[in-house]
């Protein structure tokens, strides 16, 4: 069965440690091996217990989070608005297809290329 644990990333001169409630875990150098780093420390105070396809969250304390959790967010957004766009585009050019315009007319109606056109129709 398949576990959850979060922990939090502090930074010390050595790199990460790594803490569970009020206690520090284990450490790391670099915060990409903290996932594994947390899997090995609970290897070894649950010898019985295969630890590998548990979820591990690693929450590092650093000032900036809130900032790379907003960026998130807003690249999330241009993504979805990006995917309208997408069938916004795909859907004027069929409309325009479909009003009899020639593959010239809609480029040109749309600021595009005759391929792009095409490629839209598809």
């Amino acid at each position: 069965m398949s576990e959850a644990v979060t922990v939090t990333a502090r930074r010390w001169s050595g790199g990460w440690e790594l803490w569970s409630g009020d206690g520090c875990w284990t450490q790391v150098a670099r915060l990409d091996r903290a996932r594994q780093q947390v899997v090995d420390y609970l290897d070894t105070v649950d010898e019985d217990t295969d630890h590998s396809d548990w979820t591990i969250t690693v929450i590092p304390e650093v000032a900036s989070l809130d900032r790379v959790h907003a960026a998130r967010e807003t690249a999330a957004r241009a993504r979805a608005l990006q995917e309208e766009a997408a069938t916004a585009w795909r859907e004027a050019a069929l409309a325009l297809r479909a009003e009899g315009l020639s593959v010239a007319d809609a480029a040109t109606i749309m600021g595009v290329s005759r391929g792009r056109i095409s490629q839209l129709t598809a």
